[in-house]
C-alpha cells in the first residue's frame, strides 16, 4: 500500500449568507411596527441616510443649490446605482397622505381605583379606616374583583376582623355595582340585593347551582330546587343580563391595540389593485450634504473611507427595503388571484391554500412566503385581514374541489343559528348535514370547528 499527496482543482457550489442577504432576510420579516424602529435605529446610526423628501422640500433645495449645477451632473453619476435601482423597482407612484395619530392628544381618563377612591372620600369612615379603605381599594383588580383576603388586611393595620369585613362592604356599595366582589357568587348577589331582588330561587341558584348553570344542566337544578325547568331557565337568562366583570366598565382606550395595514386593495375599474403603503415603510433617500461633500478632493482619507462605508451600507439599506416591497407585492398579487372569489363572494368561497402554491407562483422559496406575510395585515373592500388569514387547511368535496377551513366554520355557525333550540344539532348531525351538500367532513372535525367557533355543545345550547 503505497501513500502519497496530491494536489487537485475541483471546482463547487455552496451557498453562502452574505451580510446584505441576511439582512435582507431579517427585512422581509419585519412587521410595521418593527420596521419603523429598525429605519429609526438606521437613521440614528447612518448620518448619509435620511427620509425621502416631499417635492415641495426637493424644489426647495433646488433652488438653494441652483449656483453648483455643475456639481449635482457629478453626483448622479457617481449615485448611478442608486438612482436607476429606485427606478427599475419603483411598482406604481401613489399619492399618500401622512398619517396622524391621534392617540398622543388625549385627555387623561379615570381608571376604576380613581373613580373607587374618589368616592372613598365621602364615605363615613375615620382616617384609619379610610387608611384601610384606600389599602383595599388599590388590591382590586382590573375586573373589579378583591384579591386579598382580610387577615393581610388585619395583620397590616392590627385591626379586628370585623371592622376590615365592615369596610369592604361599604366599597361594594360603591359604583360601579358589583365592585369588591371575592368571587362571581358574591358580585352577582351584591348586584341582586342592590337591584332590590327578593326571589329567594334566584339567591339559591347564584349561591350554589352556578357551575351547574353554566352547564346547562337545567333538570338537575330544578329537580334540587323543587322548580319547573323553565323557571330555572328564566332565572338562567335574567342573571346573565348582570355585569360578571363590573371594573372592565372603565377600560381605558389605552387598552386598544390598532393594527397599520401594511398593503391595501382597492378594486377599481372592476380590476384589484394592490397597493404597499409608504406609512409602514417610509422611503429612505442619500443626504444631500453628504452628496456634495465627496466631491471635496481636500477631504481626509479616514473621512473619505468612513463616508464610503456608510454610503455603501445606505445603499444596501434601501435596496433591501425596495426588495422588501417587491416581495411583499408579489406575494399578495398573487394571494388576490387565488383567492379572487374570496373578495367577490364572501368567506365562504375562501380556498384552500399553501406557501408552496403562491412560491410556485411568484418564484421564490416558502420561507421568503412565510417571512414575507409573517405579522403583515391586508386592508381590503371585505375587512382587514391577518395575510396568514388567506392560507388556509381544508377538506375535499365531492365535486373535486377543496373547501377552505373557514368556510367550513361560516356554515356551522349559520347552522347553529337557525337551528331548533329544543332540539339542537349535534356535532354528528352538523357532519350529516355537510355531507350532504358534498363536503365530506367527519363528527371529530366538526368539534374541533365548533371549539375554535367558541360555540358550546347540542347539550349546553338545549333550549327547554
Amino acid at each position: 500500500m503505497r501513500l502519497s499527496y496530491n494536489l487537485n482543482l475541483q471546482q463547487t457550489q455552496k451557498l453562502v449568507m452574505t451580510p446584505e442577504l441576511k439582512q435582507a432576510i431579517e427585512i422581509l420579516q419585519y412587521n410595521s411596527i418593527e420596521l419603523k424602529s429598525f429605519i429609526q435605529q438606521e437613521l440614528v446610526n447612518n448620518p448619509v441616510l435620511e427620509p425621502h423628501q416631499t417635492k415641495e422640500e426637493t424644489s426647495n433645495d433646488a433652488e438653494k443649490d441652483r449656483a453648483s449645477q455643475d456639481d449635482i451632473i457629478d453626483i448622479k453619476k457617481l449615485f448611478s446605482e442608486y438612482d436607476s435601482f429606485k427606478s427599475k423597482n419603483r411598482i406604481r407612484n401613489y399619492e399618500e397622505k401622512e398619517e396622524t395619530s391621534y392617540d398622543n392628544y388625549l385627555s387623561t381618563e379615570t381608571t376604576l381605583i380613581d373613580h373607587l377612591l374618589f368616592q372613598l372620600q365621602f364615605a363615613m369612615l375615620k382616617d384609619k379606616g379610610k387608611k384601610i379603605g384606600s389599602y383595599i381599594i388599590e388590591n382590586i383588580n382590573e375586573n373589579g374583583y378583591l384579591k386579598i383576603n382580610n387577615e393581610e388586611v388585619c395583620n397590616k393595620f392590627n385591626v379586628e376582623d370585623s371592622e376590615v369585613e365592615n369596610i369592604i362592604r361599604i366599597i361594594q356599595t360603591f359604583d360601579p355595582v358589583g365592585v369588591g366582589a371575592r368571587n362571581l357568587s358574591e358580585c352577582l348577589t351584591i348586584q341582586l340585593e342592590q337591584n332590590n331582588v327578593v326571589d329567594e330561587v334566584i339567591y339559591q341558584i347564584v349561591e350554589n347551582h352556578l357551575k351547574d348553570l353554566a352547564s346547562n344542566k337545567i333538570n338537575k337544578i330544578a329537580k334540587k330546587l323543587d322548580v319547573s325547568t323553565e323557571r330555572v331557565q328564566e332565572v338562567g337568562d335574567f342573571l346573565r343580563t348582570l355585569e360578571p366583570k363590573p371594573g372592565r366598565l372603565f377600560s381605558t382606550s389605552r387598552d386598544t391595540r390598532y393594527v397599520t395595514p401594511d398593503v391595501t386593495v382597492e378594486k377599481v375599474n372592476g380590476e384589484y389593485l394592490v397597493i404597499v403603503k409608504d406609512t409602514t415603510a417610509p422611503r429612505l433617500s442619500i443626504n444631500h450634504y453628504y452628496r456634495k461633500l465627496l466631491l471635496n478632493n481636500e477631504m481626509e482619507e479616514k473621512t473619505s473611507l468612513y463616508i464610503n462605508k456608510k454610503l455603501n451600507s445606505a445603499l444596501k439599506l434601501i435596496r433591501c427595503i425596495q426588495q422588501r416591497r417587491n416581495t411583499i407585492y408579489k406575494v399578495v398579487k398573487a394571494i388576490v388571484n387565488y383567492q379572487i372569489d374570496f373578495f367577490e363572494k364572501g368567506v365562504i368561497h375562501l380556498k384552500p391554500l399553501t406557501l408552496k402554491e403562491i412560491a410556485d407562483e411568484v418564484g421564490v422559496h416558502e420561507s421568503t412566503v412565510s417571512r414575507a406575510i409573517n405579522g403583515k395585515y391586508m386592508q381590503c373592500p371585505r375587512g382587514m385581514f391577518e395575510l396568514k388569514y388567506f392560507f388556509q387547511s381544508g377538506v375535499s368535496s365531492a365535486f373535486g374541489e377543496g373547501v377552505s377551513a373557514e368556510s367550513i366554520k361560516t356554515i356551522i355557525k349559520d347552522l347553529i343559528q337557525n337551528e331548533n333550540s329544543k332540539k339542537p344539532f349535534s356535532d354528528q348531525a352538523i357532519s350529516n348535514e355537510l355531507n350532504k351538500t358534498g363536503v365530506k367532513i367527519s363528527r371529530r372535525t366538526v368539534a374541533k370547528y365548533r371549539d375554535e367557533l367558541n360555540i358550546p355543545s347540542s347539550s349546553k345550547r338545549r333550549r327547554y
